[in-house]
């Protein structure tokens, strides 16, 4: 007589265990979720490749979307960008030699936007495309304070703003200065 071959009940205990360690994955991955210490607060310490984990996608999205900004720059379109940063960005991102004290209490940090990187001589996002700048004003950063005005602020102005930043290394005309340097409305 010849013998069955057990391969289909090899193959069934084989998937089995392979549903069974999906099941214990899932069923472990929503208790630590609920009854886990997740950092939610902006205190806590990040997960384990937090930011890797975000920016990767992040900055994939930005560099499919991004575009070219409409016009060049000019002092008019300066200081148009800047009464817009002072209304609407200044309280989270600081004016020149002036930083937001709460922005480090943030998750992550609001960014101060006149200030040169501890690491190198670059302000704020001027090492950016002004088109990277449009995507994150124009989109917001989810879970980061971020929020998008693309409901609040029309294209030329959220261009204006991301040229304005993009300049930001440089020295901009008087009125300029004298905008950001107003105090806040």
């Amino acid at each position: 007589m010849a013998k069955k071959s057990s391969s289909s009940g090899g193959f069934g205990k084989v998937f089995l265990g392979f549903l069974i360690g999906i099941v214990a994955v899932a069923l472990g991955l929503f208790v630590y979720l609920k009854f886990g210490p997740l950092p939610v607060a902006v205190a806590d310490v990040p997960l384990p490749f937090e930011k890797q984990i975000v920016r990767v996608p992040l900055n994939a999205r930005i560099e499919r979307e991004s575009k070219a900004a409409p016009f060049s720059t000019s002092e008019d379109v300066f200081e148009s960008g800047a009464h817009i940063y002072r209304a609407q960005c200044a309280s989270c991102h600081g004016t020149p030699g002036r930083d937001v004290p709460f922005a480090k209490a943030m998750f992550p940090s609001a960014p101060q936007l006149w200030k040169k990187h501890s690491n190198s001589d670059v302000v704020g996002v001027s090492d950016d495309e002004p088109g990277e700048t449009y995507w994150k004003v124009a989109n917001g950063i989810r879970l980061s304070g971020m929020p998008s005005y693309k409901h609040v602020l029309s294209d030329t102005q959220m261009w204006q703003v991301s040229l304005l930043l993009k300049n930001a290394d440089k020295e901009l005309p008087g009125p300029v200065t004298q905008i950001l340097d107003s105090p806040t409305p």
